[in-house]
């Protein structure tokens, strides 16, 4: 059970066009936003719809995937952990983040469709 401690499994649609940086020491780093979608009922019996967004991460061969193949509407199944950080602005004010570091993705959806509307 130790590896369970820190562990996140999304499904959902890629947000944005992922953004890749390429890093002085060769690694490449993509990051995207991610949206899951949650349906329930309210106490009135109507059907509801919950989005949450989250910030991904991705480096190294997982980046390169990324890269070559997720786009904007994709849908993915991903698997990693949470991690936060925090960072000042110019202004001197401290902001918070919370992501989740992508060790897997597997891309759903029709094979040979390319669901990305860029």
């Amino acid at each position: 059970m130790s590896t369970l401690k820190n562990k996140v499994q999304l499904i959902g649609n890629v947000g944005n066009s992922p953004e890749i940086t390429n890093l002085e020491s060769g690694k490449k780093v993509a990051k995207f936003s991610m949206a899951t979608n949650e349906f329930y009922k309210n106490s009135e019996g109507e059907k509801q719809q919950d989005t949450q967004w989250h910030n991904i991460v991705a480096w190294g061969k997982i980046a390169e995937i990324v890269e070559k193949y997720v786009g904007k509407g994709k849908e993915v199944a991903l698997e990693g952990k949470l991690t936060s950080r925090s960072y000042e602005t110019k202004e001197g004010e401290k902001r918070y983040v919370t992501e989740v570091v992508i060790d897997e993705i597997l891309l759903l959806g029709i094979k040979g469709e390319d669901n990305a509307t860029e």
